[in-house]
C-alpha cells in the first residue's frame, strides 16, 4: 500500500470515527435532561440527606446552560462511541502487524471497553461519599452556591479517573504477551506494584480522601493479580510451544 493509499485510509477511519462521536453526541443532546438528572444525582442525594444545608447548582450565566449542554453531549458522545473509535484505530494499524500481534490487539480493545466502562460505573458509585465528604467542609453558618460548570467538570474528572485507572492491568497482559514484562517479574514486585497503585489513587483521585482512594486502589489491586494470572498462563503457552533445541547449552549436541 503507497503512502497516498495509507493517507486516504487515515482519513477514511478518522471520518468514521468524528461522524459516530458527532451522531452519538447529538442522540446525548436530545437526551439532556435525563443525562443532566443522572449525573446530578449524587448532587441531590446529597441534599437529601442533608436537609439543612442550602446548596445549590447556579448557571451563573445567560450561556451556561447551552455550554453545559454542548459539553455533557460531547462528554457522553465520545464514550458511547468508543467501541467505534477504539476499532478504527485498531483496523488502521492491523494490516502492519504480525499475526501474534493482531491476535494481542484484539485482546486488548476487547478488555478495554468493558474494563473503562466498569471503571466509570465504579466511579459514579462512590461519587456520593466523596460530595459528602467536601461538601462538608463547609463551615456552620455559611451557604455554598455549587456552579454548574464546575460540578460536571469535577464529575467526569472523577469518573475518569476511575475509568481511566482500570485500563492498567490491560496494558500489563499487552506488555506481557510482547514479551516485555515476564510473569514471574510481575508477582516479584507486587509489593511494589501495590504501593504504587496507592500513590496512584491519592494522586488521581480529585477529593484526595483515604476512602476514596481506598475504593479506587482496591479494584486495581485485584486487577494486577488477575493480570499476574492472565500472564502466568500467557508464559506456560509461550514455554510448551518453545522448542527443545533452544534449552540445549553450547557444550551439548542437539538433536539437530
Amino acid at each position: 500500500m503507497s503512502l497516498g493509499d495509507h493517507l486516504r485510509e487515515f482519513r477514511r477511519r478518522i471520518l468514521i470515527a468524528a461522524v459516530t462521536v458527532l451522531v452519538a453526541a447529538i442522540a446525548a443532546g436530545l437526551n439532556y435532561e435525563r443525562i443532566f438528572t443522572f449525573l446530578a444525582a449524587p448532587f441531590n442525594d446529597y441534599k437529601r440527606s442533608n436537609p439543612a444545608s442550602t446548596i445549590s447548582l447556579n448557571f451563573g450565566e445567560a450561556t451556561s446552560a447551552f455550554s453545559n449542554l454542548i459539553t455533557l453531549s460531547v462528554f457522553v458522545g465520545v464514550l458511547a462511541a468508543s467501541p467505534v473509535w477504539l476499532y478504527q484505530a485498531w483496523a488502521f494499524v492491523v494490516p502492519g502487524l504480525t499475526k501474534k500481534e493482531k491476535r494481542v490487539s484484539l485482546a486488548f480493545i476487547a478488555a478495554t471497553v468493558p474494563l473503562f466502562l466498569g471503571g466509570c460505573l465504579l466511579g459514579y458509585v462512590v461519587l456520593p461519599q466523596s460530595l459528602q465528604l467536601l461538601y462538608g467542609f463547609s463551615p456552620s453558618g455559611t451557604s455554598n452556591i455549587q456552579q454548574v460548570s464546575a460540578y460536571f467538570s469535577f464529575v467526569t474528572r472523577f469518573i475518569l479517573v476511575f475509568g481511566g485507572g482500570f485500563l492498567f492491568p490491560v496494558f500489563l497482559v499487552a506488555f506481557n504477551a510482547v514479551g516485555i514484562l515476564p510473569a514471574q517479574k510481575m508477582i516479584k514486585g507486587w509489593r511494589v506494584a501495590v504501593v504504587l497503585i496507592f500513590v496512584f489513587a491519592a494522586v488521581a483521585t480529585p477529593t484526595a480522601d483515604p476512602m476514596t482512594m481506598f475504593l479506587l486502589a482496591a479494584p486495581l489491586i485485584l486487577l494486577y493479580f488477575v493480570a499476574y494470572g492472565i500472564a502466568r498462563l500467557i508464559d506456560r503457552r509461550r514455554e510448551k510451544a518453545r522448542p527443545d533445541w533452544l534449552e540445549t547449552s553450547d557444550d551439548e549436541a542437539s538433536a539437530l
